[in-house]
């Protein structure tokens, strides 16, 4: 089984924050966690330093390649930074590619 993951610690939002399923809107310094199971990526978020994650709106998505999955986590880093409402879309990298 192929698989891969990246974790991001240290993010702080803009004033957007980061949409998730569970919890709505979060803000402030986030530690972002993006898993790839070589079929989709599903990217979660945690306040840094507390261990309850929660999913990023969107989550999971189509994810043909290790290398897309990737762009995609640094994607949603750049996007929780930006001051627009973070979610994942496929609009933020070449994912499904």
């Amino acid at each position: 089984m192929v698989w891969a993951s990246w974790t991001t610690p240290g993010v702080f939002t803009g004033r957007g924050g980061a949409r998730t399923v569970e919890a709505g809107i979060l803000t402030g310094d986030l530690t972002v966690h993006t898993t790839w199971d070589g079929r989709v990526a599903d990217v979660a978020v945690q306040y840094s330093g507390t261990s309850q994650w929660y999913t990023l709106s969107g989550s999971p998505v189509p994810c043909r390649s290790e290398r897309g999955s990737r762009e995609l986590h640094q994607a949603v880093v750049e996007s929780i930074r930006d001051d627009a409402e973070a979610t994942v879309s496929l609009s933020h990298s070449t994912a499904a590619s």
